[in-house]
């Protein structure tokens, strides 16, 4: 089965530096990884390119919708390249988790995650693959919509490269060993 990876965010340059942006971050590296480029596929509203990553074929797409209305593109897109939904990975910005850390799930909950919220209704199933990328939670009392949508700090802009790299490594791992081996290895790393 071949992988569809896409990497959720908000299209438009005052969102590219955000955490909400992270899912976007990721497939830019798997995409310049695999040494392509995301080229806009109108027919999907996705940016979208066909690599090889650890030697299999995988397709890499990124809705051009705002998160919050990203499952159309992304059925879209599973439909054109004939994904069914249990080959899907998303990567996406996670709350709940501290910055840094990277997890990897199969289906759940949205977790109040309107992106994950779309997918999963546009999917018809919540069975799909997460790469949940920490970006902890908002200082104090800021809302958690209002801290998504900023940059990171400059002390985590320093660590971002490494989370990124961390993110689509664990991603590779999904397609070349499947969930099971890559959550035993990202969750307990040696």
């Amino acid at each position: 089965m071949t992988a569809l990876v896409i990497g959720l965010g908000n299209p438009g340059e005052e969102y590219a530096a955000t955490r909400h942006n992270v899912g976007t971050m990721v497939l830019e590296e798997l995409a310049s990884r695999a040494s392509a480029s995301l080229a806009v596929h109108k027919k999907t509203r996705t940016r979208y390119s066909s690599v090889r990553l650890v030697g299999e074929a995988v397709h890499l797409g990124v809705p051009m919708s705002y998160m919050n209305v990203s499952g159309g593109p992304v059925s879209s897109l599973a439909k054109y390249v004939s994904a069914e939904p249990e080959s899907v990975i998303v990567v996406h910005d996670e709350l709940d988790l501290p910055f840094g850390t990277v997890r990897l799930k199969r289906g759940g909950g949205s977790g109040g995650h309107n992106g994950l919220k779309d997918v999963t209704k546009a999917l018809g199933t919540p069975d799909y693959v997460r790469v949940r990328v920490g970006i902890g939670r908002p200082p104090g009392r800021m809302d958690a919509a209002a801290f998504v949508l900023k940059p990171f700090s400059a002390a985590e802009r320093k660590e971002l490269p490494l989370l990124v790299s961390d993110a689509a490594d664990a991603v590779e791992l999904i397609v070349e060993r499947g969930l099971e081996a890559a959550q035993q290895r990202v969750h307990s790393p040696s």
